[in-house]
């Protein structure tokens, strides 16, 4: 099945390969640096649990991007209930 090209870019708004792939984020926690991957395949608003590879506490990632594809990233300490 071929997929007309229209139907891909609504499908995958942010798949022309311009989006941003990577962030640099501080640890709430222990405060360290550090790289993390981005999937602009998984749509224009994330949110999810990845642990610091530092210290291991885990974050709270939310990502936006814009119509740009542009990343505009938070980390916050997860809230363990």
């Amino acid at each position: 099945m071929i997929i007309p090209d229209d139907d891909l870019d609504a499908e995958f708004p942010l798949g022309d390969g311009t989006a941003d792939l990577v962030a640099e984020v501080h640890c709430p926690y222990c405060g360290e640096l550090s790289e993390i991957g981005l999937d602009p395949g998984s749509g224009a608003h994330q949110e999810y649990v990845e642990d610091c590879p530092v210290c291991c506490q885990p974050w709270r990632i939310e990502v936006h991007y814009d119509d740009t594809g542009a990343a505009d990233v938070s980390v916050e300490p997860e809230n363990l209930s």
